[in-house]
């Protein structure tokens, strides 16, 4: 049985607030060019592994794209940033780095290491922020660095050690007053001519599609593990035997199937019905808009005839009578 290494960081939390520094930053420095974004995580580390990335800011990087192994990562610049948010903060300490990627490169163990001189736990986390996903589903990904025997590395002596990068559990998260401040931010970038329950079969779909993909990764990597292209990891069969027991015994029985097509069919049928009942509500309201403004106009003509008929009849003062 293969076994895993105990992680350094077993999980990460990410707040908005880091989000938006990182895509700021890619939108200022490196929007319609080829370089990425990078920058240091600020935040903390708990006893168990638990990271909460609470800020962060952009750091001057530069890579050279002949060699893509020779980089340019400004240690002062760190230095002199982490000082003076230490005076604001005292807190939040040095973490990691982040990267818009949006894959791993060659130079980043040679980043994740000099990072690692910067944190006082001697481990790094580093994270890969999607700026523009193509796919639904969260738009980061966590890694730290472990040692392992490169014995199935090409070139390289049996039993001497190599760095690689572990995927670390991560999610996004929010205080209170992050969650206040999001709320106003997403007042200007929502759409309200959309409804609301437009919104919500939007999202089941982007649900139904990131499991879709999820489910074509399963796929792809039981089809490596049978032809011997990967090795065979416990822990991943172990999860997927857990998934499996819990799909109903008879999922491929035509009463579960006619059953799930009655449920999806009703709750089409309601969609429907309450897009058909917005578009009348939304028609009834607009007669009602054009019935009272017509009624305006009409009584501000009868009123504007009415003086005009008072001012021309006979007897009435003029402006000549009252000089």
């Amino acid at each position: 049985m293969q076994s895993r290494k105990q992680l350094p960081i077993t999980n990460a939390v990410i707040h908005p607030v880091v989000l938006l520094g990182i895509v700021d930053h890619y939108n200022r420095a490196c929007k319609n060019t080829r370089k990425r974004a990078v920058g240091i995580l600020l935040g903390t580390i708990d006893r168990r592994g638990h990271a909460e990335v609470l800020n962060s800011f952009a750091v001057p990087f530069e890579e050279d794209e002949r060699n893509p192994t020779v980089f340019f990562f400004d240690h002062d610049y760190v230095e002199n940033m982490a000082a003076m948010f230490r005076k604001v903060t005292a807190r939040e300490r040095i973490i990691g780095w982040y990267s818009t990627g949006p894959q791993i490169r060659p130079a980043d163990m040679g980043v994740h290491e000099i990072v690692q001189g910067f944190c006082s736990s001697g481990h790094a986390l580093y994270v890969i922020c999607q700026v523009d996903p193509k796919e639904t589903g969260l738009p980061t990904e966590a890694y730290v660095s472990l040692e392992e025997d490169s014995v199935a590395l090409e070139g390289s002596a049996p039993g001497q050690p190599r760095r690689i990068f572990e995927h670390v559990p991560n999610s996004i998260g929010a205080l209170e007053a992050e969650e206040v401040g999001t709320e106003h931010l997403l007042r200007d970038v929502r759409n309200w001519s959309v409804s609301t329950l437009t919104g919500e079969v939007r999202a089941k779909l982007d649900a139904l599609q990131s499991l879709r993909a999820r489910l074509e990764n399963i796929r792809r990597y039981l089809e490596e593990v049978a032809s011997g292209n990967l090795p065979l990891h416990q822990e991943i069969l172990h999860a997927l035997q857990l998934v499996l027991k819990g799909l109903p015994r008879n999922a491929a029985s035509s009463e579960l199937t006619q059953a799930f097509a009655v449920c999806s069919n009703e709750q089409t049928l309601l969609i429907y019905v309450a897009t058909l009942l917005r578009s009348v509500l939304v028609l009834h309201d607009l007669v009602n808009n054009k019935t009272e403004l017509l009624e305006t106009e009409r009584k501000m003509e009868v009123a504007f005839s009415n003086a005009t008929t008072a001012m021309d009849a006979p007897g009435s003062p003029t402006v000549a009578d009252s000089l």
